[in-house]
Formats: structure tokens, sequence, C-alpha cells
């Protein structure tokens, strides 16, 4: 298993994703899972990615292997919008699964899912998920970021308190304590995490990080988090118990 994510605002995009992977629980290893695509003053593309890895590493290598060949339609940036480029990778994984999907089912799903976000010269940044099915739905005001991989215990933090009026920083704490609560409550996702944090209009990758389990920076905002979390919880107001009024009686 493993967790993405991918948080769209009017500042940019937070993109990252944990390393883990495992095929037992005797066979447990660190893949980047963050793939990305520079072409300089004119694209930034990430392709981030959670499922069966022979799948997603064959996907991500021939989408390497046809940029800057000019390949209408196969080359990344021969594209002007990131809508082609998602139509791309589904295309990609279908012929993927395609060709060895069958194969592979007897032994385990051979299915995967992706996270592409960047931004192409010409328009603004945008962000997509793309199923295994090769279809796909992209990022807007009203749902600003996406997940694949094991969710759940990342979302609560992201539906309470992602805006769009945050900076890339402030998202980027945010993303971070998710993964944090993810790689506490599921041990199939684990650092390091990679993280971009991309400025809209600039066209780089210069703010790319990545993170690992001795981290001093996630240490600390581990525990600050959890100090402040317990503070919070001691100054909420007392709940309405039922002994405050006597036996409760149906």
């Amino acid at each position: 298993m493993t967790y993405c994510l991918g948080v769209l605002l009017p500042a940019g995009l937070v993109l990252a994703s944990d390393s883990r992977t495992n095929a037992g629980i005797d066979h447990i290893a660190t893949v980047r899972k963050l793939a990305l695509f520079e072409n300089p003053g004119k694209a930034v593309i990430t392709v981030l990615s959670a499922g069966n890895l022979a799948t997603t590493q064959a996907v991500v290598t021939i989408i390497k292997q046809n940029l800057n060949t000019a390949d209408v339609g196969r080359d990344l940036f021969t594209m002007g919008s990131m809508f082609e480029v998602a139509q791309t990778v589904g295309t990609v994984l279908r012929e993927v699964l395609a060709r060895d999907g069958d194969a592979v089912r007897p032994f385990g799903d051979p299915g995967a899912s992706f996270l592409v976000g960047g931004q192409i010269l010409g328009e603004p940044p945008r962000l997509f998920q793309i199923y295994t099915a090769g279809n796909f739905v992209e990022a807007a005001a009203r749902n600003p970021f996406l997940q694949i991989g094991e969710t759940k215990y990342g979302k609560p933090i992201l539906d309470r308190a992602v805006r769009d009026e945050l900076s890339l920083t402030a998202v980027a704490k945010l993303a971070l304590l998710s993964f944090d609560a993810t790689i506490r409550s599921n041990l199939s996702v684990g650092p390091p995490i990679d993280m971009l944090c991309y400025e809209t209009d600039s066209f780089s990758i210069g703010n790319l990080s990545k993170y690992t389990e001795d981290d001093p920076y996630l240490a600390e905002l581990r525990s600050t988090y959890g100090a402040g979390l317990l503070d919070v919880v001691r100054r909420l107001p007392e709940p309405p118990l039922a002994n405050r009024d006597g036996p409760m009686r149906d």
C-alpha cells in the first residue's frame, strides 16, 4: 500500500508521496513514487503512483522514454494542457494493463492509480486523479485535494483545514500531518516522504523536499502538533454527561 496526496490552490500545488512498498510481511522496501518532468520555462509535470509496483514503474518508464521525442500524443512536452497529459497517462496505463494484466491476475491485482499535477505555459496549475480504468477526475475549488492509496487516515485533517486562502507552506504542514496520521495508523505506509511545493507560474521544482523518519523538522512538527492537540482538548467545553441530571432512562 502507499499514500499519495495532491492539493490544488491559487498559490500552486502541494504534491507528496510516501516511499514504502511491500510484497508480504517479510519483504519491505522503499521506492520513490513521485516522478518529475521539467521543461524549463514551459512545463512542470508531476506523476505520483499507487498500486502494483510493476505496473506503475512500467507506466512511468514509458512516459520517460517518450519525452523529447516530438511524438505527438506520447511526448508530454508537446502537449498544450494538463488535460492532455492526464489523457496520455491514462492511455499508457491501459496499454500496460492490456499487455500484462491477464498474466499478473493469478498472482495479484495488476491495477494502479495516479495523481498527475503540474502546470503548462498558458494555463494555471491543474491536478488530476487517474483510476485503474484509465479515466480520471480533476480537482477544483470545491474539492481541492485528491488522494490515492491508503487515504482514510489522513483525510480528516484535510477536510477540516484546507482552504483556498492558505499559503503553500501552511498546506505543506497539513500535508505532513496527514502523512503522519497515516503512518501512525497503517504499517504499509512509511517514510521517506517526498514533497513538491510548486508555486504558480514559477516553472521550477526547486521546492522539492524529502523527509526521512528521523528528520528533525518532522519530529518537531509531530511533537508540537501533539502537544497543541492535547491543549485544545483540555480547553474544550465539558460534555453534558448523563449522570449530571441523574441516570439515563429510556
